[in-house]
């Protein structure tokens, strides 16, 4: 037996698409097809502006030259995330802060940040894990008493809300991914959120390698020139033409992905697995889309028996982030603050299930092997 952790859905739209892009005798970036996953993202997360580009990374870069960070500049984050939200900072001057995460969601803990601010602070980033959305009101009022930038990395939670505000739209910033292994895909892809109006200029020249050439397209000005920082951070037509097909069947990936959710969490309830690992929880005040399901083991030796004796019979189950606070690289140029209890427990003992639109069929064998291996 093979199941696999991750596996792409399509909806049936995308060569369609594709085949309407290349018709279109536009391949390049900004086209028609950019223009329209933009709109409908705007729409969909009732936001003043979001801009495509060819990762969650670049959206993440894009957001620390928008921050304008000068050398020793710090801002602050969970340790357990992916190496972009770290990385995107620190190769544009800033040192990373981290801080631990909650045991319940695994996101930033809120009442650890205060502690870490400093006068060189400038931003915070929260990531918002598996789609669960962080304690946003408590990171606000932190954010604005002492003047931070406030960034989300909504890298999962697309479609995910925290009071009814979609993820990425509550900060100044926020960026999402559509890499393979997310929701909604595109094999790779992203997109800036720009919530803060006061932005949305110089985002579009920095997106545009430092030009204004999207007030030249608009018609503002009779030629375009370098006049800021910026690279190159625009996806290709075939790849925004993929997305958009995705885009339009959002709500059936986020209940069919939900639906599969539950399914886990209810097996996992009738066969007691809560007896002997921690299963996801999820805050009254927010919704989530489906993205992840996960367990948490009482020790690094149980994860590893587990996921040994899974995958050995076929079954793609897989650790998550080491955390960047113990990596070399976080080691040699960033900050830590506090101790990481949780952080270093739940990287050592966290395992995700295989989750995906058609894994429905394979979920009691999932979860029963989970159970006689427990037992």
């Amino acid at each position: 037996m093979n199941i696999p952790f991750n596996k792409a859905f399509t909806t049936g739209q995308e060569l369609p698409y594709i085949a309407e892009a290349i018709a279109n005798n536009q391949l390049s970036g900004d086209g028609a097809f950019t223009d329209r996953c933009q709109g409908f993202l705007e729409q969909m997360l009732g936001a003043p502006r979001v801009l495509l580009t060819h990762s969650c990374t670049a959206a993440l870069e894009m957001t620390a030259l928008l921050c304008g960070f000068e050398s020793g500049d710090e801002v602050i984050m969970p340790s357990y995330t992916f190496v972009s939200t770290a990385n995107a900072f620190l190769i544009h001057g800033a040192i990373p802060v981290f801080v631990d995460i909650r045991e319940d969601t695994l996101n930033i803990d809120e009442s650890l940040i205060e502690s870490a601010i400093t006068t060189r602070t400038k931003a915070i980033v929260v990531v918002h894990y598996a789609g669960v959305a962080c304690e946003m009101d408590t990171i606000c009022k932190i954010a604005k008493k002492h003047n931070l930038l406030l960034i989300e990395d909504a890298a999962q939670a697309l479609d995910s809300t925290y009071k009814d505000k979609k993820l990425g739209t509550i900060g100044d910033f926020g960026t999402f991914s559509f890499h393979e292994t997310k929701n909604v895909v595109c094999g790779e892809g992203g997109a800036i959120v720009i919530n803060n109006a006061s932005f949305i200029e110089r985002a579009e020249i920095i997106r545009q390698k430092g030009t204004n050439r999207a007030q030249f397209i608009r018609g503002m000005v009779d030629k375009y020139s370098w006049v800021d920082k910026g690279s190159s951070f625009l996806p290709g037509e075939i790849t925004a033409a993929f997305l958009l097909a995705q885009l339009e069947s959002h709500e059936e990936i986020k209940e069919r992905r939900l639906a599969a959710w539950n399914t886990y969490l209810q097996l996992c309830k009738k066969l007691s697995i809560g007896k002997h690992l921690t299963i996801p929880s999820i805050p009254v005040q927010t919704t989530h889309n489906g993205h992840m399901f996960y367990v948490v083991s009482q020790s690094a030796e149980q994860r590893n028996y587990l996921l040994e004796k899974l995958n050995h019979l076929g079954i793609g189950a897989v650790f998550h982030y080491v955390p960047l606070h113990s990596s070399p690289v976080g080691l040699k140029y960033c900050k830590t603050t506090g101790r990481m209890a949780n952080t270093d427990r739940m990287s050592g003992n966290l395992i995700r299930l295989p989750l995906w639109i058609g894994v429905e069929p394979h979920q009691p064998f999932i979860i029963y092997t989970l159970a006689s291996f427990l037992n």
